[in-house]
């Protein structure tokens, strides 16, 4: 996969780049935190701070995105978002900018652990980001741009390489014939499957991880439908997006396999807990999808 090189890290990194370009925060425990994410090594710094090293090729950049992003969208949403604090410089052998955040509380969990409502609060997400008046230049989200098509021998080889089922095939090419979004772009998390949603006594509390954010199709979040959900969340994050038509769905179809075909057999034996998200996205995409 291009630019998935991956940069070690450690705890004595963190504590050398924290000493030496935030000393305020120095001799806070420092602590590694596992999780699902692809494109970031997280420590969590003290109780109230973490710590986020772009640690892959495809993420170089994302420190000063999410900083940008966030400080137009985080007064506009009803979920908590990780507040950028500051902006670390390459040092110590790491190349790359990183940054302090404010860690937030919850955890991630699978869909038949948390609320029934969780579709009606995604979509409420998707709502209040839409809403957001775009101005300027702003990013191209990886997942809800207008290339799906440039995607084209990436998701065939990775069907191909799950097995070929033809039913995936189909849903692929349902996505690239449906019509184009042709409206003005609309700001979208374009990321949101599990690993990236919190949740606090079952209820959506959190969404973490803003690299893959910009202005395109919403099309890259309604495919949060079959990241996450099951079949009963999917009708009713339906129902609350009803204004998209049948071809706005079909993209996010299309998204979404592309999510799953090119990360499970990346992740398989590398992020098992990336994997298993790639595995729901095909599961709800294609019950009984050759493994």
């Amino acid at each position: 996969m291009q630019g998935a090189e991956l940069i070690a890290t450690d705890v004595s990194l963190v504590d050398d780049l924290i000493r030496t370009q935030f000393p305020a925060w120095h001799g806070l425990p420092i602590t590694h935190v596992e999780h699902s994410g692809t494109s970031h090594a997280i420590y969590r710094l003290g109780d109230d701070l973490a710590v986020r090293l772009p640690n892959r090729g495809w993420s170089d950049g994302q420190a000063e995105r999410d900083a940008a992003v966030l400080s137009l969208l985080a007064r506009h949403l009803p979920v908590a978002v990780p507040e950028p604090l500051a902006l670390g410089e390459p040092g110590s052998g790491f190349p790359r900018r990183w940054s302090v955040v404010r860690w937030l509380t919850g955890a991630t969990a699978t869909v038949d652990a948390v609320r029934p409502d969780t579709a009606i609060r995604l979509a409420e997400l998707v709502h209040a980001l839409q809403a957001v008046e775009v101005t300027g230049d702003q990013p191209t989200p990886h997942r809800g741009n207008s290339r799906q098509a440039e995607y084209d021998d990436q998701v065939r080889e990775g069907i191909a390489v799950l097995g070929g089922d033809p039913r995936l095939v189909g849903l692929w090419q349902d996505a690239l014939d449906a019509p184009r979004w042709d409206r003005p772009g609309r700001w979208l998390h374009a990321d949101l499957h599990g690993g990236n949603l919190l949740f606090t006594g079952g209820e959506l509390t959190g969404v973490i991880d803003w690299g893959c954010a910009g202005v395109g199709d919403p099309a890259g979040d309604l495919m949060a439908a079959w990241l996450f959900l099951d079949e009963p969340g999917r009708r009713l994050y339906r129902r609350e997006l009803s204004q998209f038509d049948d071809a706005a769905w079909a993209r996010a179809r299309g998204w979404a396999l592309h999510l799953a075909v090119a990360g499970l057999p990346y992740y398989r034996d590398t992020n098992p807990e990336f994997a298993d998200i790639c595995r729901h996205t095909l599961d709800q995409l294609c019950p009984g999808w050759e493994r």
